[in-house]
């Protein structure tokens, strides 16, 4: 706080604190060998939050008891009275005294040295232009010693002042450059050899997770951890965490791999009894920046440029709450894109109906919208394990590997990986997996069963809607005599992007024959129609729509919805497994494949209409 403050005075502010509440006021007054103010200066924030986590007998002994004369003043108040003790922020006539002031300041102007037609004018924004006399007002406020000749001369190319290359200004200039590593900004070329992890590293997520069930969150966070194991490769990774590391399961990293301050850990830690406990270190290798989402941002874009700035790559790791990221910081990734910033970033707790208990603005539907928007984001939407591995080992590659990457060659991208926190059975890796087709955005999971004269259909899913989809698969075979194959879509957003590639290769070139594109290629011969289904609006699935030839239907997550459990927020939104089976259902009676009167049998079996019925049952998930 001392240190901001002093960024605004030095700036020419006036700076009004708000830190202590009236109950400070008596202490203060009798504060005659100045100990306390000497201690309130001194004492960290990570010891502030400790205070109010603990007693009043806590703050007693290691606030006021730093020395005698402290401990005095608290003497004739009981325990209750000194954890009472509040912050300003959290008095209002504290508040109330600091707005009075600063509105009765006098003698600092809004808009400092733009002249006295500009500052402190409510007119500033709309003025478009500055005149011959503002111009000449503001070289002489400024002190720049440029003559009346060279400013009439040419009003709107007015010269640059250079104080001369052996002037103490340059002189410190270069010599801070010098000391910094260089002259910014500054991209170079080359960078130091980086050495990617072997198979084995991502052996972890092939064998899946046996009879434990886990989310794929944990999944990832299993993966990162060998990474960060690996002793060539583990130290360029860097871990990035706005908030919430206790919940993506990273605070299992703190004891080992620490948290980077360069000061050290300087305070008592709220959690200092739990095996995990926060540990912060010169040498620690994660960034925690609290809850600062655009810091954090700014933070894995240094990081992700550091193998041009510095010569030195790094393998930026950002984990955040899915809702958190696109919508909040989206300029923020833009920017990194536009400075060529590589890195991984895992959009957590992701989907619209799988974090509801914490309320509507937790609900993310929408994220892979608007990553799409940004041509440096590659959006993944994996639904296990083994599919984290190859998409991870693949952005490596790409970004520094020798070019054998299937999802494409520019390596100055970031991957964008949605996780969720809905524990499953991982599988294991199928043996004959199609990698090529899990990396380019799509590859079939499971064919349905291949009776005789069966109607056929296709069901698409993305992450955690993958389980729903081959539960319908079951009850489509079992119950209504139906095949459907299902296929797991790990990237609606890529398939997009190839299949528009592809429109654009023909549109540029009418006489050669057109590419197929992969999406067009993996479904244009599939028999039957196409249900697609996932935990995000319509709009996600919809992106390859058009790009298909048969009857298409979308369940999605569309609106704000509820928050109640994850089984009727499902079935609320209608992408359940039950809602997969009937939107099935009703294309194939429109086909005339089926008894048209199966749908209305199937919404009446399986409660459809009622909300609730998502409660109880398999609704796709669990509560």
């Amino acid at each position: 706080m001392q240190e901001l403050e002093a960024f605004f005075r030095g700036a020419g502010w006036n700076v009004i604190k708000v830190v202590w509440g009236r109950e400070w006021d008596d202490l203060l007054a009798r504060d005659t060998t100045g100990d306390l103010v000497k201690i309130m200066n001194e004492t960290a924030d990570g010891d502030y939050q400790t205070y109010k986590a603990e007693s009043g007998g806590f703050v007693r002994d290691h606030f006021f008891g730093k020395t005698p004369a402290t401990k005095d003043l608290v003497a004739d108040m009981d325990d209750a009275q000194v954890w009472g003790l509040k912050r300003g922020g959290h008095d209002y006539r504290k508040v109330y005294a600091a707005y009075k002031a600063a509105t009765e300041f006098k003698g600092k102007p809004k808009g400092y040295g733009l002249g006295s037609h500009f500052e402190g004018r409510n007119a500033t924004h709309q003025m478009k232009k500055l005149t011959l006399q503002d111009l000449k007002d503001f070289r002489d406020h400024l002190r720049i010693p440029i003559p009346d000749e060279a400013l009439e001369a040419d009003l709107y190319n007015a010269p640059y002042y250079h104080p001369g290359p052996d002037s103490p200004e340059i002189k410190y200039l270069h010599e801070r450059r010098k000391a910094l590593g260089g002259y910014l900004p500054e991209r170079r070329t080359k960078h130091s050899e980086v050495t990617l992890p072997g198979d084995k590293t991502y052996e972890v997520a092939k064998r899946g997770s046996g009879k434990q069930q886990a989310a794929t969150t944990m999944a990832f966070v299993r993966l990162l951890k060998d990474l960060m194991r690996d002793k060539e490769f583990g130290k360029r990774v860097v871990p990035i965490i706005p908030d919430e590391a206790r919940t993506f399961g990273i605070d299992a990293f703190f004891p080992t791999a620490k948290i980077y301050n360069p000061k050290g850990q300087n305070y008592l830690s709220v959690d200092r009894d739990l095996v995990l406990a926060y540990k912060e270190s010169i040498q620690g290798q994660i960034l925690h920046a609290g809850i600062n989402e655009a810091g954090s941002v700014a933070a894995f874009t240094a990081a992700g440029t550091a193998y041009a700035t510095q010569g030195e790559p790094l393998i930026p790791i950002y984990v955040f709450y899915s809702m958190f990221g696109f919508q909040r910081t989206g300029d923020s990734f833009w920017a990194a894109g536009d400075q060529m910033t590589r890195g991984f970033i895992i959009g957590a707790t992701a989907g619209r109906t799988t974090l509801t208990g914490e309320g509507l603005q937790h609900a993310d539907g929408h994220s892979p919208i608007l990553a799409s928007t940004n041509p440096a984001v590659i959006t993944y939407d994996p639904a296990y394990g083994y599919e984290i591995g190859h998409i991870v080992h693949d952005g490596l590659e790409r970004m520094y590997g020798n070019g054998n990457a299937v999802s494409g060659s520019d390596p100055n991208v970031m991957y964008y990986l949605t996780v969720y926190n809905e524990p499953i059975i991982q599988p294991v890796e199928p043996e004959n997996l199609d990698v090529d087709g899990l990396l380019r955005g799509i590859y079939k999971l499971k064919d349905g069963h291949s009776a005789e004269n069966t109607p056929r259909s296709q069901i698409l899913a993305s992450g955690v809607a993958v389980p729903w989809a081959l539960e319908a698969q079951r009850i489509l075979a079992e119950e209504w005599n139906v095949s459907a194959d299902v296929w797991s879509v790990t990237s609606w957003t890529e398939l997009r992007r190839d299949a528009l590639a592809a429109e654009e290769e023909a549109f540029l070139n009418p006489d050669a024959e057109a590419r197929v594109p992969f999406v067009t290629q993996q479904l244009g011969d599939a028999p039957g129609p196409i249900v697609a289904v996932t935990d995000y609006m319509k709009a996600v699935p919809d992106q390859i729509r058009q790009f298909l030839p048969q009857d298409f239907a979308t369940l999605g997550a569309d609106g704000f919805g509820f928050s109640d459990t994850r089984a009727a927020a499902r079935r609320y939104f209608k992408i359940d497994s039950h809602s997969v089976v009937v939107r099935t259902l009703e294309l194939l009676a429109k086909r005339g494949e089926i008894d048209t009167d199966a749908p209305r049998q199937a919404i009446e079996k399986y409660a459809l209409l009622d909300v609730n019925a998502g409660t109880t049952g398999n609704a796709g998930g669990d509560s």
